[in-house]
């Protein structure tokens, strides 16, 4: 991508040496665009450029643990709070929310995509009450175990690993049962993800693993311990909120419900707009890397 004018750097923040991808002048706007679970900076190309084009500078990271970024051994360097970097998805999206509470003074603005504020629970910790709703085959439940879930990766084959998750696009829940684990197995690629796209994403998580991304998800429970500093607390920063009618994260159970009928208004005051897009998954920003960045760029100039 450096025939693209993407620059790539090593910076040193919060213990860790951290790589970024960005593009676009000093002193121009910045956006950060923060990428979810078993993506990199890379799912964030398009928009880089696109952004930069606009008059924008984009500043993509690769996540603590993932691609050229430092993956700490510790399940508890995966807490939230150290991670201070506002576009995001999935886990970049907790990223942002968890950001926007703490720092509010820092961001103006954001463009959230399929993961809507879920604010903390103080009766139950989030590992428990995903079991008890969807049982020990949740997806979630079966990532806690260290060890486990990188052995059958690494059993599957990290390519037929990463083409069972992008290629997913049935919106049930998705649990992994033994019986299942072994049928992760090669899928055609989806049209939005070029071969090249995907080796380059391949070589990138057989250098790293994925231990550093399952961390994550081990430490659900740690960042709600952390984070009843915040409980109760609402986000304060104007919000624009965008999700596939064909992403997991929109059929999660009462989610439609709390987005629609008040509840995810009452926690964000300042959501002005949710965008519903028909017949779109999880990886909403390399599926429909157009619109998406119209979307993001007609909310945050305004901002300028």
């Amino acid at each position: 991508m450096e025939a693209d004018g993407i620059v790539h750097r090593m910076v040193q923040a919060n213990g860790i040496t951290m790589h970024i991808a960005e593009k676009g002048e000093t002193g121009a706007p910045v956006v950060v665009l923060l990428h979810g679970f078993a993506e990199l900076w890379y799912s964030w190309r398009h928009q880089i450029l696109n952004l930069a084009g606009r008059g924008c500078r984009a500043v993509a990271p690769d996540l603590r643990g993932y691609g050229d970024t430092s993956a700490p051994p510790s399940v508890a360097s995966y807490s939230l709070f150290h991670i201070a970097l506002l576009v995001g998805n999935g886990w970049g999206a907790m990223v942002a929310w968890q950001t926007s509470l703490a720092r509010p003074d820092r961001v103006k603005a954001m463009v959230i995509l399929s993961m809507p504020f879920m604010p903390r629970n103080p009766s139950v910790k989030p590992v428990a009450h995903f079991r008890s709703i969807y049982g020990d085959d949740y997806y979630v439940c079966k990532f806690q175990e260290p060890g486990k879930m990188e052995a059958e990766f690494d059993r599957i084959g990290t390519d037929n690993v990463l083409r069972s998750l992008y290629s997913h696009r049935d919106p049930k829940t998705p649990v992994m049962s033994e019986e299942d684990l072994p049928n992760m197995k090669e899928m055609t690629l989806p049209t939005w993800l070029t071969e090249d796209d995907f080796s380059y994403l391949v070589s990138k998580f057989e250098k790293s693993g994925f231990t550093g991304p399952l961390n994550y998800y081990r430490c659900l429970d740690l960042n709600w311990e952390l984070g009843a500093t915040w409980s109760g607390m609402k986000i304060q920063v104007p919000v624009k909120f965008i999700v596939g009618d064909q992403d997991l994260a929109y059929h999660y159970k009462g989610i439609q419900d709390y987005i629609h009928k008040g509840g995810f208004k009452g926690d964000v005051p300042k959501l002005e707009e949710v965008v519903v897009m028909e017949g779109v998954g999880h990886f909403i920003n390399q599926e429909k890397p157009d619109e998406i960045t119209d979307h993001i760029f007609e909310f945050i100039s305004q901002f300028f």
